[in-house]
Order: C-alpha cells, then structure tokens, then sequence
C-alpha cells in the first residue's frame, strides 16, 4: 500500500488519545487501577476492560488498520470512533472536531458530515433497490431525489454495479451486496470510511477482490479509511500502518513492513510468522546500498580497478546517478586487451530494473533469471539501490537474513590468469615476470 502523500503539518483526519472502555460495575476505579499498573485480570472485580491506554492517529488518505483476534478489543474501538460507545476515559478528535464531548445534536452532525460506516453484513435496506440504498445517506444529508441518485448512480458504475441499480438487496450476492455497502458510504461524502470485519463473511477469492477494489478506490478517492479485521494477511495487504492488538491494548503500530521486518514481542512475531512476505514486502524495503557502481567517465580501466576492488563479477554504470546499465569483468578485460577506452562502449543496457513500490512477489521471477542484482529505480532512472537473489532469498525467509550477497559469475580459470596482471596493471602494480612471460606468450 502506498499513502497519499501528505505534508507533516497536516492535521490527522482522526486522533484517539488514550482510550479506555470498561463495562461492568466500577469502570472508572478499574481505569485507575490500570493507570496505577494493575493488569486487565486484576481488575476483573471492577469491570471488563475491552480497551486500555489506546492511542493512534490517522492520517488523511491513509488506509489504518486495527487488527487482532476476537476480544482483543478492535471493534470496541472502531465503536468509540463514531461515539456509538462513549469511552470510560479519553477522547476522539475528527477533522478537529471532538467526538467524545460532542451532544447529541453535534454527534449527528459528526456521523452525517465526516464518518461513515461499512458493516461486516452489509446492512442494506431490504425494501430499497440498489440505488436507493446507496443514495441513503445523501437522504439523511437532505439531498434532493434527483442529485442523490445521479451521485449514487456515478459510484455504483465505479465498483462495478451500474447494470444493478434496481436490484433489490435479496437478488444479489454477498460480493455485490458489500459492493452497495461500500458505494453508499462512499456516495455519503464523508471523508473517513470506518469499516468492521466488511469483508470477512466473503467467500476467499470475492474477499481478494472486495480487498483490491478498495485499494483502487482509495487511491483514486483518496479517502481515510480505519478498517478492522482479524486477518493479517488482509491487513498487511490494505494497511499503510497497522495497529496490532491483544488484550485490550495497541501491542505495536507501525507499516506492514515494520511489522513484518521487525515485530516488537513474540505475540506479533508468531502473528507473523506464516504471512506471505512476497505480498508485503517492496522493493524498497530490501533493496541494499548501490556500492557496485562505476561512473561512466571512469572508463574502462576505472571499471576494472572497481571490479577488483569488490571482488565482483559486475558493476553497474552510471551517468549523473541515473543507471545506464551493467559492465562485465569479461567485457573489461576484452575492451582492455582491445585498448578500448570508452566506457560506454561496452555497457550492456539490457540489465533488469524493478521499481521501489514493485512488491517481491511480481520481482521473484525477474530476479530468478537475471545473471545480476535487480536494479530499483525511480521514474527518473536514478540508481537507488540493487536486489542480489541471495537477500531477496533472505527476505522471503529461505536463508539467514544475515547472509550477504557478491554476485558471482563463473569465470574460467585461463580468464583468471589473464584477469590479474591486467587488473595489476589498471592499478598501478608491476606485472611479475613470470606472469608477464605467460601474458606475452598467450599475445
């Protein structure tokens, strides 16, 4: 996922600071007594704590997923999100407005103007067509019949359901059915969507597209959205950041990346342990520092000195930072024997590149052919770093992550010996005499 770029001095849409809720007999004494360090068993005789100390801020544009098993305390949160639950301590801001204090009447205002909800089982009005349903909100608003249903009839062509507007719910499946869920949030105007498990009563394969159409639709939207689930791989494939949960309190929240790469205790590394990496993990994320680079205006004999240098079988050329392509230590060696100069000349611009946002799972078969490191680079082909298979193997978990890579072509042991008094030479060093000898004699 990749989030809407936004300035740092932009308000978050949402800010939940240091939420508790408690239900039972003595909710404020058991939120004292979690203050004070008491755990969540310890004040059982005081209440349930459902949710304790939460705090998280959502950017606008941004995906934020709360996520955890049952009872850990995420839907109470998203319930306290839009003052369904008020919360026994704390408070929630939207768009600068304060949920927690706000009366009834600014409540309604909140929920009509700023946040709107995609439930788990869709909660469509049964007596509606389709398009009704999703113009609903715009209803509530006060929104003329003709406007609500051309804007509702615009979002349903976007996800997909322009030939159902008169469908009734009944006649539809449940893909579609969330479809109208979600058109009908979107249709509200609202700039944050909070959505409940919405897609976990799916079947799998309905679930990856409901999951895909939303990222598409965010990006072209750009609307924040605070979406709950207890699957980790869907909340690392939707979440720009992501809030792990476990007994009432945010345990970590970070990028899936961070999650993934570095969990902060062994619940969320045995929550992460089984995660399909390649679907989470970018380019950017394990790509290595370019130090196998020579400029272009090195020339020949500077790509030897740096072939020798880093012991490597290949180094990528460059021109002004941005990638040319990839010089061998064969093409060096012949381009010296050949008195050749120019760098440029044998530069192989057909080196494989991959994108910093690229996910593993769509570099994996470009990296498996390659005979070099993956380039990543940016739109302006700016070299920013490279890919060797052995650390996108330590990525995706097949070998130690310690493991470092030095691309490797096999060289035959008479390109050896004619490699070292060249490179000898490149460098300044006196050729021995014997090996000057074997030189002349292979002339």
């Amino acid at each position: 996922m990749t989030t809407a770029s936004v300035p740092e001095t932009t308000p978050p849409a949402l800010e939940a600071r240091n939420l508790f809720k408690v239900f039972g007999r003595a909710p404020k004494e058991a939120v004292s007594r979690l203050r004070a360090g008491e755990t969540r068993t310890q004040v059982a005789d005081a209440g349930t704590a459902a949710v304790i100390d939460a705090s998280f801020t959502v950017q606008p544009g941004e995906i934020f997923v709360i996520m955890g098993l049952s009872g850990s305390g995420k839907s109470t949160i998203i319930r306290m999100l839009n003052g369904l639950l008020p919360p026994t301590a704390g408070e929630v801001v939207i768009d600068g407005r304060n949920v927690t204090t706000a009366s009834a009447t600014e409540l309604r205002a909140i929920r009509r103007e700023e946040v709107s909800m995609v439930f788990q089982h869709f909660a469509l009005l049964p007596h509606l067509s389709v398009l009704d349903n999703t113009a609903y909100g715009l209803e509530i608003q006060g929104v003329g019949k003709t406007e609500r249903r051309a804007r509702a009839m615009e979002v349903l062509e976007r996800v997909g359901l322009g030939d159902r507007a008169d469908a009734m719910p009944d006649e539809l499946s449940g893909g579609m059915r969330q479809r109208v869920g979600i058109a009908r949030a979107l249709t509200a105007g609202t700039g944050i969507l909070l959505m409940d498990e919405a897609f976990s009563a799916l079947d799998p394969l309905i679930r990856r597209e409901m999951q895909e159409q939303l990222v598409e639709l965010q990006r072209e939207l750009g609307r924040t959205i605070v979406f709950i689930t207890h699957d980790l791989n869907e909340a690392m494939f939707l979440g720009d950041r992501i809030a792990v949960m476990r007994d009432g309190r945010i345990v970590q929240n970070g990028t899936p990346e961070e999650i993934l790469t570095d969990p902060a205790n062994d619940y969320v590394a045995q929550f992460v342990q089984d995660v399909d990496r390649a679907r989470v993990l970018t380019a950017a994320s394990v790509m290595e520092p370019p130090h196998l680079t020579t400029p272009l205006t090195a020339g020949v004999r500077g790509a030897l000195r740096t072939l020798r240098s880093q012991q490597a079988g290949a180094v990528f050329a460059t021109e002004n930072r941005r990638l040319v392509g990839v010089v061998t230590d064969r093409a060096v060696i012949r381009a010296v024997k050949a008195g050749q100069t120019d760098l440029r000349q044998i530069v192989d611009t057909a080196v494989p590149t991959v994108g910093p946002d690229d996910l593993l799972t769509d570099i994996v078969e470009t990296a498996v052919e390659a005979h070099v490191p993956l380039a990543v680079i940016d739109e302006h082909r700016r070299l920013l770093g490279v890919i060797p298979r052995i650390t996108l193997l330590a990525a995706l978990g097949n070998v130690p992550a310690v493991t470092r890579e030095m691309p490797v072509i096999q060289t035959p042991i008479d390109m050896v010996a004619e490699f070292t008094p060249l490179v000898d030479a490149a460098a300044g060093s006196p050729t021995p005499p014997a090996e000057a000898a074997t030189e002349g004699a292979r002339s």
